[in-house]
């Protein structure tokens, strides 16, 4: 009887965590859901797409490498082009790790939840704001196609050193412009918008290329680039690169 009396109280003690679970997270999506239609008020998917291709500095998706296009999605976002704006995977194994680490460190964002975050919100990490990128993702993949929403985030996000988007970054780092960047390169760059403070060759040369390294093992990963290749742009590197 005191066997089966536990197990119940241990049944509704279960229950009643799953339910606060769900409360929370409704309370939340819902003042993530308010936060995002008050963006998209203020500056519509329309519009931020206007003014960002009216920047003389904004490089289109077809102006930009392959290799650089597989480099950033290898690492950042290996299901962007089939997935429809978030990864639940992703979502669920980050917040398996913030709850055990008690942090809102990890996000478990895509690319396209990122440009959002980039366009429309700050960079505080508050769970209304975490829900209010996945509203948001929900409509720039409804809006734009996956080739507009890459060339979108790589023309927004933070590369280091004062660099804000590709174009700054290329010609900043290797006074080029994308389409001139050689594999190297383009691995280097892809690396640095995951700690730019931390990874930019201007202040770590070192951290750069390990972090380059871990670039071109997840291109390997997504069968994006076999070892022998990964060892030919190493040698880029060795060539006189950052």
């Amino acid at each position: 009887m005191k066997k089966k009396k536990a197990l119940k109280i241990a049944l509704w003690i279960v229950l009643g965590l799953i339910g606060l679970v769900i409360l929370i997270t409704g309370f939340f999506a819902i003042k993530g859901a308010v936060m995002w239609s008050s963006a998209k008020k203020d500056l519509s998917i329309t519009r931020a797409a206007e003014n960002l291709r009216a920047d003389e500095r904004f490089t289109p998706f077809e102006e930009l490498p392959q290799f650089y296009i597989d480099a950033v999605i290898s690492v950042e976002d290996r299901r962007f082009f089939t997935h429809g704006g978030i990864n639940v995977k992703s979502i669920i194994r980050a917040a398996l790790y913030d709850i055990k680490n008690q942090t809102l460190e990890q996000g478990g964002s895509t690319i396209t939840q990122q440009l959002a975050k980039n366009v429309w919100f700050s960079q505080e990490k508050k769970l209304e704001r975490k829900f209010a990128e996945v509203w948001a993702a929900f409509d720039l993949e409804k809006e734009l196609d996956k080739n507009e929403i890459f060339e979108l985030y790589v023309n927004t996000i933070y590369f280091g050193s004062d660099y804000y988007g590709i174009t700054d970054a290329a010609h900043g780092y290797f006074g080029k412009s994308p389409a001139e960047l050689s594999e190297y390169e383009c691995a280097m760059l892809a690396g640095l918008p995951n700690a730019p403070s931390v990874y930019s060759p201007d202040e770590s040369p070192e951290l750069a290329r390990q972090r380059l390294e871990l670039v071109l093992q997840a291109m390997r990963d997504n069968d994006k680039l076999s070892d022998n290749e990964a060892q030919q742009v190493l040698a880029q590197g060795e060539g006189g690169s950052l």
